[in-house]
């Protein structure tokens, strides 16, 4: 299986140790297309390295190519919502993960949406049982 995993880059790092996580987790049931998403040196910058006519180029053809999109969407980020949005116009099953905390509410157009399945957690703990009850949804439609 080929797992697109979405979460803020450039909109906050706070949650990057988070995001490793979770890719650790991902990885026991697939490729993770998108494991640079953990770098603990990718700082809110990007990569720098690389021009963003590339990065977005690299991550569509990573899209089209997964089987299902994972995001963390507890950080509000403009290039998640994209890749959410984009995921759904290409029928991709995607599972949003979101933690409460310190007043945060996740946004109406996440929340909102039947087409994506929306999740809250806590701590990476869940995210092994949450994933697999995701898959098991999936699989059944």
């Amino acid at each position: 299986m080929k797992i697109y995993f979405a979460a803020s880059i450039r909109g906050g790092r706070d949650d990057r140790k988070i995001y490793e996580d979770i890719i650790k987790i991902l990885q026991k049931h697939g490729t993770v297309l998108t494991e640079h998403i953990g770098n603990q040196n990718l700082s809110d910058g990007g990569e720098y390295e690389r021009p963003d006519e590339l990065i977005f180029q690299r991550d569509m053809q990573f899209l089209e190519e997964c089987d299902i999109v994972i995001a963390e969407v507890t950080t509000p980020s403009l290039g998640v919502g994209y890749e959410i949005a984009r995921a759904e116009l290409m029928e991709k099953p995607v599972l949003c993960l979101f933690r409460e905390e310190n007043g945060k509410r996740l946004s109406a157009m996440i929340a909102g949406n039947n087409k994506i399945i929306t999740e809250r957690y806590e701590d990476a703990s869940e995210i092994d049982s949450l994933f697999k009850k995701f898959i098991a949804s999936y699989k059944n439609k």
